[in-house]
């Protein structure tokens, strides 16, 4: 079916944000600087009461409000704008010129697989992005690849590139990151799901976290900061665990060769209190699970993080699995289910009923559909052709939930009382997913979130990590990131919910500060029928998309 028209209203707009002009008016210590038209430093995530949402604004406050029971907290995710969905279907999305044109940044770091640079430039401050200092953190190792990425780079002296060292043939450098330094002496992480270049900002579903900003820390919080270096003490979705992972990844850059040096000498300098969230982070090697180290990566690290959150006490809880790839797990489910699934079933209590594992992946109808139609498939893998690869299939197939789900069948009379009765629709089943999300819901209705991870990494053995061997060692191959959140990081009794064409929750859950969880696919997900299969990137498929083409034929 064709796109919709696209809209010209202000969450429609293809346009990066109006110029900001900083104003000589001396500003208090924390509050935002303004122009006459726009804000120059965006608002922190929103936290407002139940009793004053009516009534509350997009605008930044001085002083955030405490979190207290009935409190709402919009969702720490935001999804990417759709350029060619209407602005109905945009509200709350985020876009490229949104975080990046801004003649606030002076310095930037671009951690991403692919990298258009021309892209990325025409989306920052005309005025200001040839004196930005820009650095991309890229895998192109090999002398002959990035050709393009490259040759772009000649264009911009402020530009320079940094090889990651990629110790694994089968590795990639996956991370897709942004971290900028300002003029105002503060600092905001971005971790997202896209590659730098137009297809995936324009209708791929996309999946983007916005550190707030963060300020420097003063000389004797600093000083504490530095003696904590190594230290395994702090909490998992505090501020000071966030920044204490976030270094040794940084850090894990630098083993062969400087990359990040300069850039963690930057952040150990700012305060990272604010933020609420896990970090996990994969790096290539081989790492021993039980040693000093304070920062795991992979499988390992989101299991200690899963350790510390509880999980609520339900029936039919379920974690599901939402990737653009899957790559070659083995002709067993040994590696999914008694691995990776394990490990993301972890919890710091014990639930009566352990959760079940789904995953979310578009068929070739879905892809046909989307908006670019089959030309997104060329962002979406899983091999289903050799007699191993259909081995795999065979297990993963009962585990397979639609994208779309555009076929979906009436509920049944016996359903659950307790599930909402209509569909709640998320906006995005026309945006093909290349968006990846792990969410472990606390019941079958889906009404309420234990955690919610957006990350870069897929369903592979490359991202997550093998199985641990003889040694006790975890090996990984591919650079990946992303950040987990629980209720539990914001208050002890708080619960998360999921919110459809909106970050906001509508109303508090029985009194208790209440977190949005912004979703990317429609609930109730919906089974693959008998005859379907997942969309296959390298097979032939003849069936015209709404646009009239083939693929691969």
């Amino acid at each position: 079916m064709p796109p919709s028209s696209q809209s010209n209203d202000a969450t429609g707009s293809d346009e990066p944000p109006r110029k900001r002009v900083r104003t000589t008016d001396a500003t208090e210590e924390g509050s935002a600087l303004t122009s006459l038209r726009a804000s120059i430093s965006p608002p922190r995530p929103r936290i407002v009461s139940a009793q004053s949402q009516a009534n509350s604004n997009d605008k930044p406050r001085k002083n955030e409000p405490e979190i207290t029971p009935g409190s709402l907290i919009s969702s720490p995710f935001q999804l990417t704008r759709i350029r060619d969905s209407p602005g109905s279907l945009n509200n709350g999305s985020v876009s490229l010129g949104k975080i990046v044109c801004d003649p606030m940044i002076r310095e930037m770091w671009q951690f991403n697989y692919m990298h258009d640079l021309d892209f990325l430039m025409s989306n920052m401050d005309p005025d200001t992005k040839d004196i930005v200092q820009i650095n991309v953190v890229h895998g192109y190792w090999k002398q002959e690849s990035g050709l393009h990425m490259k040759s772009q780079a000649l264009k911009y002296p402020n530009v320079k590139l940094r090889c990651a060292y990629m110790p694994e043939i089968f590795g990639t450098h996956h991370t897709k990151m942004m971290v900028l330094l300002r003029h105002d002496d503060q600092a905001q992480i971005i971790i997202h799901t896209a590659n730098m270049i137009p297809q995936d900002w324009a209708n791929l579903s996309q999946a983007v976290w916005i550190s707030p900003l963060l300020p420097l820390l003063p000389a004797a919080k600093l000083s504490d900061q530095t003696l904590a270096q190594g230290s395994k003490s702090a909490s998992y979705g505090s501020g000071l665990r966030f920044k204490l992972d976030f270094l040794g990844y940084l850090k894990a850059y630098d083993g062969r060769r400087i990359i990040c040096k300069s850039l963690v000498e930057e952040l150990i300098k700012y305060d990272f209190s604010s933020i609420r969230g896990a970090l996990v982070g994969h790096v290539p090697g081989r790492h021993h699970v039980e040693n000093d180290n304070p920062t795991l990566f992979g499988w390992p690290a989101v299991r200690a993080i899963l350790n510390t959150i509880p999980a609520h006490n339900s029936d039919k809880p379920e974690v599901v699995a939402q990737v653009s790839s899957i790559a070659t797990l083995g002709v067993t489910d040994q590696w999914l289910q008694k691995t990776l699934f394990t490990a993301l079933s972890a919890s710091s209590n014990s639930p009566r009923k352990s959760p079940k594992l789904g995953i979310v992946f578009p068929t070739p109808d879905e892809i046909r559909n989307s908006l670019d139609g089959y030309k997104s498939g060329g962002s979406i893998h899983v091999k289903i052709q050799t007699p191993a690869q259909a081995k795999q299939l065979k297990y993963l197939k009962p585990l397979f939930y639609h994208w779309a789900g555009d076929n979906r069948p009436a509920p049944p009379p016996s359903a659950s009382s307790a599930a909402p009765s209509t569909v709640r629709e998320a906006g995005r089943k026309c945006a093909a997913p290349h968006i990846k999300t792990y969410i472990r819901f606390a019941d079958e209705a889906k009404t309420r979130i234990d955690w919610a991870l957006v990350t870069s990494a897929n369903l592979s053995k490359q991202a997550w990590g093998e199985g641990l061997n003889s040694a006790g060692d975890v090996r990984i191959c591919s650079y990946e990131l992303g950040v987990l959140v629980s209720p539990s990081m914001y208050a002890e009794d708080a619960v998360m919910v999921p919110t459809f064409q909106e970050n906001m929750p509508k109303e508090a859950v029985d009194g208790k500060t209440t977190i949005g969880c912004r979703m990317p696919y429609d609930l109730p997900l919906v089974r693959y029928g008998e005859s379907e299969e997942p969309w296959c990137a390298t097979k032939a498929y003849e069936e015209p998309d709404w646009m009239g083409r083939s693929y691969g034929v």
